[in-house]
């Protein structure tokens, strides 16, 4: 496979993921916006905060209301992860790599992008209650993940496009958890309380986790949070099995068989991945929840860099199979 087309695959499975998180992002907010209680602000800054982007934010506008802040990550063309400019990217992506795509795949992400277009033109941003459409564009991203899961052949291009997507999911999932470091509480009084409940409960609604967590570990608790969506081995948006998995398409692509690592990108993965194995909750939490997932979103940009390395962008390099070559 070109490394062109492999970068574009993997690309496409990013912003697909992005687009589908930044849904959720707005999605949940809005709904926990709705169930505080009257006297309280509404808490729009934390999620811009989380998706790294508040100095691009503050240079185009002047407060964090409702309206300013939906519009920014969903619709802001000028914003480059906003959901608009993810899909546009995932679309033009999708289309010049038409033939290594399924008819259905390709057809529904140009959907999505319609989806997208006609949403800012009928600025849902500033509906009463824009939560159907947020909504809809979950759902429709899921479905092009349904499709590819059924009509996709397990090769070089399958393998890219999973990888993209864990590590985009592995570092939304970080970026979720800081919003509840962001959202402070209006004094030390307040944790433990009904309205520390519902920002917990909140941020385990937006990766779908919430029965998953009652299931598996009871009571809503800070700690028991923190594992599930960091450590936790078996839940899907974990950052430990978005990792995991990312290793194991890795491993696919440079047809490594024998364990170990035979690039870089590689070895940086198996090392962030074996450091989460081994932790406990209680290291994250002495050390402090949002410098470990600062750190963490830090160590997830490097091998997403190492990646572009050792697969995009060199033409020749001896760690990598001869038929990723330009």
């Amino acid at each position: 496979m070109l490394s062109r087309v492999a970068n574009q695959i993997y690309w496409l499975g990013r912003y697909l993921e992005r687009a589908e998180n930044y849904a959720r992002f707005i999605d949940v907010n809005f709904n926990l916006m709705q169930d505080l209680p009257m006297d309280m602000k509404e808490q729009w800054l934390p999620l811009v905060a989380a998706t790294g982007d508040l100095d691009l934010f503050n240079a185009k506008h002047g407060n964090f209301d409702r309206q300013e802040v939906m519009f920014f990550l969903a619709f802001d063309s000028e914003n480059p992860n906003s959901m608009l400019s993810a899909v546009t990217k995932a679309r033009e992506n999708a289309r010049i790599i038409r033939e290594n795509l399924s008819k259905e795949t390709w057809e529904k992400v140009n959907e999505l992008y319609y989806m997208l277009k006609e949403g800012c033109d009928k600025k849902v941003w500033k509906k009463e209650d824009p939560r159907k459409f947020f909504e809809n564009v979950k759902n429709q991203i899921l479905l092009i993940y349904g499709l590819a899961d059924a009509t996709v052949a397990r090769t070089e291009g399958w393998y890219f496009r999973q990888l993209g997507q864990m590590l985009e999911r592995a570092d939304k999932t970080s970026r979720i958890l800081d919003v509840k470091y962001h959202i402070l509480l209006p004094s030390a009084l307040e944790v433990g309380t009904p309205l520390d409940f519902l920002h917990w409960t909140a941020l385990l609604k937006s990766v779908t986790g919430f029965n998953t967590y009652r299931r598996l570990y009871g009571t809503i608790d800070p700690s028991g949070v923190v594992e599930f969506l960091v450590l936790n081995k078996y839940f899907p948006r974990s950052i430990y099995f978005c990792l995991k998995e990312a290793e194991k398409y890795l491993h696919f692509i440079s047809e490594n068989n024998s364990g170990g690592f035979k690039n870089s990108a590689e070895k940086a993965m198996g090392e962030l991945k074996s450091r989460l194995e081994f932790s406990e909750v209680n290291d994250i939490i002495s050390l402090g929840l949002h410098e470990y997932l600062d750190t963490l979103q830090l160590k997830i940009n490097h091998i997403s860099d190492l990646i572009d390395i050792n697969f995009f962008r060199l033409k020749e390099n001896k760690d990598v199979p001869s038929h990723f070559a330009q």
